[in-house]
């Protein structure tokens, strides 16, 4: 028989593994693993078309301007149908929301889970739709967020677990941020639906703690970890940069940020934040770690050249990033935001940066994959366009050595033929 100190060990141990055979093998959440657009797979397509290394192509039941995830060799994405669909009619009571799983290997659609809406919705949603929400795993169990609709666990079958209203307010923008996973907390950036941040229990969906301040915020969540190893919870909203404690919800610091409302999600290294965004076009650069307010103490530097919709990528001492409004590719220092290049490359993005094996992926709208070379001088090494004529607003995922792009229609697997 084993005594409980050897089983508590033996616990840790399968705990970590479960979570390095999480972090390596799937795509989890909204950005990847820790929300930072990184990927360490190998062996990525550079270039494709409709004839070129396209190893599937799947139609999808509706609409929508979130990402795929990943697990265990299934994808899957959420959609909307029924109404406020491009040149398609129907009724407000038609909409119906969908989580969608497809086989990774065939493109095959194993399942179409579909969710019934809480109405009324917004009668119009400006080009994001009702489904932006990427979703989350934990390896068992899918979390996704409609907005209005709330929060839902479902197992990987479809079946739902549990469902949890965190506001009954909407927005002609509709709903954007995306669920995050932190012990045993679903954390949610509820701006538009109640101007709150909400931690809710993941096992029963009860909610735990919920915090205010969420003012104009369509960005995800970013935890952080500081320079004394604790984690921190950071979201820029209307004129502040906030840090939070993720297991009480209670507010740590605050800074100064940008005056607008705020779309790309924060990203990290070493202990810095950095928050784009606003139709000024800011990037700040703050330290985590700080009480109160840190603006004369934690902010490292701020620069005026940033992102709308689009969040950057960290890579070796450098910030990438292609900004919607500009149509132009930036790269920044790390260190004093010194501006290495800024080069219009003439596609708009509202999908996010991807890092991969040295290179930045940026899906544009409407004009294909721009492909750049992950170094602080200009090189633009592909811009891959398909024939598909539907808007792409979700960012790049990989699995399995393959990319997953997804398009209002179509979900794409690309890869090395």
């Amino acid at each position: 028989m084993f005594k409980k100190r050897e089983c508590h060990t033996l616990s840790f141990i399968l705990v970590l593994l479960l979570a390095g055979v999480l972090s390596a093998g799937q795509w989890s959440q909204f950005r990847g693993a820790g929300g930072q657009g990184i990927c360490d797979e190998k062996n990525l397509p550079v270039t494709w078309s409709e004839t070129e290394n396209v190893v599937w192509k799947t139609g999808l039941p509706g609409y929508g301007s979130s990402s795929p995830i990943t697990l265990e060799g299934k994808i899957y994405v959420t959609c909307y149908s029924g109404y406020g669909m491009e040149n398609k009619s129907g009724k407000m009571e038609d909409l119906t929301l969908h989580l969608v799983c497809v086989d990774g290997k065939t493109g095959r659609i194993l399942r179409d889970t579909k969710i019934k809406p809480t109405l009324p919705e917004s009668k119009s949603v400006r080009d994001h739709g009702y489904a932006a929400g990427t979703p989350a795993t934990d390896g068992e169990n899918i979390y996704v967020f409609f907005g209005k609709s709330g929060v839902l666990k479902l197992d990987k079958e479809g079946k739902e677990i549990w469902r949890i209203g965190v506001g009954t307010k909407t927005h002609g923008w509709g709903s954007g941020t995306s669920p995050i996973l932190y012990e045993d907390l679903v954390i949610i950036n509820a701006s538009i639906e109640s101007g709150e941040l909400i931690g809710i229990n993941r096992a029963d969906g009860k909610e735990v703690w919920r915090s205010g301040g969420m003012d104009s915020s369509w960005n995800t969540p970013h935890l952080v970890e500081t320079a004394d190893g604790k984690k921190e919870l950071a979201v820029s909203v209307k004129g502040w940069i906030l840090g939070f404690n993720p297991k009480t919800g209670k507010e740590l610091w605050r800074c100064k940020g940008i005056d607008d409302y705020i779309c790309p999600s924060i990203v990290s290294k070493n202990g810095v934040l950095y928050a784009t965004g606003g139709r000024s076009a800011k990037v700040i650069a703050v330290r985590s770690g700080g009480r109160g307010d840190v603006t004369e103490t934690h902010k490292v530097w701020e620069v005026d050249v940033g992102s709308l919709v689009s969040s950057p990528v960290v890579y070796e001492g450098h910030l990438y990033w292609v900004s919607d409004r500009t149509q132009t590719a930036y790269c920044l220092n790390l260190s004093d935001g010194a501006i290495k290049y800024s080069e219009r490359v003439g596609v708009r993005p509202y999908a996010s940066a991807m890092l991969a094996e040295g290179r930045i992926y940026v899906v544009s709208r409407n004009g294909g994959t721009l492909v750049l070379a992950a170094r602080p001088q200009f090189e633009q090494v592909a811009l891959n366009k398909l024939e598909d004529k539907s808007t792409f607003d979700a960012s790049t995922i990989v699995c399995d050595c393959k990319l997953i792009l997804r398009s209002n229609e179509n979900l794409y697997c690309i890869g090395k033929n």
